[in-house]
């Protein structure tokens, strides 16, 4: 019953946050892709404003003070308690700028635009003196309310920011018990998926689908309900490391959340993405820096469990800087990734990171697979060390405007064996529109593939490192090589063919003869 009112829920919010979201864009004039930092951002506002409220109203209720509303409080008398509650929630926001009571004057306010800008400037400032200024700083960057791209004017572009606070506050974003954190997830989820559809490859790095999340997440969590913490080198939207969070629960991950990402918007949407998630800023820890070459977390690490869909082949330094080689990160294989393509730095920074008892599941262009030079001395320490745990060849279609078949490669530095499990998933999906989607049953198969590391013709092969590491092989991970696909062609029995084609010879002699009698007789008539 639960799940059918939850399911209940999220579609009427899907319904209203599609309707919305359309009409804004429309009102203002701009790209969808370009609009959702708006629409994001105005429900990072509200969301924080009411979960502020809450807070202060649970307590206040708790003390016997049951007609206490935080919202109708003076400015004045919540200032006295404002350092209290940055130590407790990180941030203050006065009741005069919760988002409900801007809402409230925003028709009539002709400075709505200076108005959200002192806000929102207030809030992050709020923070600052507190731990979690690194959680809050720039996270309203993206939301310029003087940009002309939502009207000419400021009285046009007040008429947006008014309609966009009007608009997410009719998003039905409480279940019938007040507040729910998920139905804020879902929205920022449903939101993020529709633009990114919509933004060419540009999507692609902020948004990996909920699928494949959930799959990597269970491909890192084998044998473990609690892990130390979870990381994602190339975080993005940080979807993924929000996967291990519904996976796990919350209460399982003990020291939280911790990603690096180099794009300042994809950054702040992390962050942002955290919080509407219910993640509190002491449980989360995302910086913004090029993995590659500025590595964050060095004191925080190993990490236990490390997710990641980093983007593929993009260029980096490589080989070109010949001091690389030094970087305790890079060194052990010997060989730096080329400059072109810097796939492999990714997987052995998050093979550095990674914990002795710990598991990575990293999403990977196929061709690392196969490739030659300095690629291939990659693969050979990998394999040689015996941290390849699997490698899963994923269905087509599966990402974003990304149509080709992908691979999961799963290391872990505490093998029981010397072998590598190869998954053959690429039949393992349902067609949903223009997209392949996994269900949860193609998940079930796939993790336990991994798991149980027994062969199953046609769809896993556990193989020798040795036989990978063969002059023959020459340390191609390919699942193809490994794997054998299944003869889908009709089988055909030769001797009941033969005998049909005898027997269709026959008659054929049997008619052409009728036939030759047939016209003699004509030619005897005439």
């Amino acid at each position: 019953m639960a799940d059918i009112k939850r399911d209940a829920e999220r579609e009427e919010l899907f319904r209203t946050i599609y309707k919305i979201a359309t009409d804004l864009v429309h009102a203002g004039h701009v790209s969808e892709w370009d609009f959702k930092s708006y629409v994001l951002g105005t429900m990072f506002y509200r969301y924080i404003s009411e979960n502020f409220t809450a807070y202060i109203n649970a307590g206040e209720h708790e003390a016997g003070n049951t007609d206490f509303d935080y919202t109708k409080m003076s400015d004045a008398d919540a200032e006295m308690a404002r350092e209290g509650l940055i130590q407790e929630k990180g941030f203050f926001i006065l009741p005069s700028e919760l988002f409900c009571n801007v809402r409230a004057r925003a028709d009539k306010d002709e400075n709505l635009n200076e108005t959200l800008e002192r806000i929102f400037r207030h809030i992050e400032e709020s923070a600052s003196s507190g731990d979690a200024e690194n959680d809050f700083a720039g996270l309203f960057d993206d939301f310029d309310v003087n940009s002309k791209s939502i009207g000419e004017t400021v009285a046009k572009r007040n008429k947006v920011l008014a309609e966009l606070l009007n608009g997410v506050a009719q998003m039905p974003l409480f279940a019938t018990e007040g507040i729910n954190p998920d139905l804020f997830g879902d929205a920022y989820e449903y939101l993020m998926g529709m633009y990114a559809a919509n933004a060419g490859k540009k999507g692609g790095q902020y948004f990996t689908p909920a699928d494949v999340s959930e799959l990597l997440a269970r491909l890192g969590t084998i044998g473990k309900t609690r892990i130390n913490k979870a990381y994602d080198p190339a975080c993005g939207s940080g979807s993924l490391l929000l996967k291990v969070e519904k996976v796990l629960g919350k209460e399982n991950v003990e020291r939280g959340f911790y990603g690096q990402e180099i794009d300042l918007t994809t950054y702040n949407l992390c962050r942002i993405n955290m919080f509407l998630h219910n993640i509190e800023f002491d449980k989360f820890n995302i910086v913004r820096e090029d993995t590659l070459l500025s590595p964050m977390h060095w004191d925080d690490q190993p990490f236990e469990l490390i997710v990641s869909n980093p983007p593929f082949s993009v260029p980096w330094e490589g080989d070109k800087n010949p001091l690389l080689i030094n970087d305790p990160r890079f060194s052990p294989a010997g060989v730096l990734a080329p400059a072109s393509k810097g796939d492999m730095a990714f997987i052995m920074h998050s093979l550095s990171w990674l914990a002795n008892n710990g598991a990575a599941a990293i999403v990977c262009f196929p061709g690392i697979m196969y490739r030659s030079g300095a690629e291939q001395k990659i693969r050979k320490y990998l394999v040689d060390n015996n941290y390849v745990d699997a490698v899963i060849q994923l269905p087509s279609n599966l990402f974003l405007n990304v149509t080709i078949s992908v691979d999961i490669l799963v290391l872990r530095k505490n093998k029981t064996d010397n072998s590598i499990m190869f998954v053959d998933a690429s039949g393992e999906c349902v067609k949903v529109t223009k997209n392949n989607r996994l269900t949860p049953q193609n998940i079930e198969n796939i993790v336990n593939a991994v798991a149980q590391r027994k062969s199953v013709p046609h769809f896993c092969q556990l193989i020798p490192n040795s036989v990978v590491g063969s002059k023959e092989n020459a340390y191609n991970l390919s699942v193809s090589t490994y794997v054998e696909a299944e003869d889908t062609r009709e089988k055909v029995d030769i001797n009941a063919l033969n005998a049909e084609i005898a027997e269709i010879v026959a008659r054929e002699a049997v008619l052409r003869a009728e036939i030759d009698k047939i016209i003699a007789e004509i030619e005897v008539g005439e």
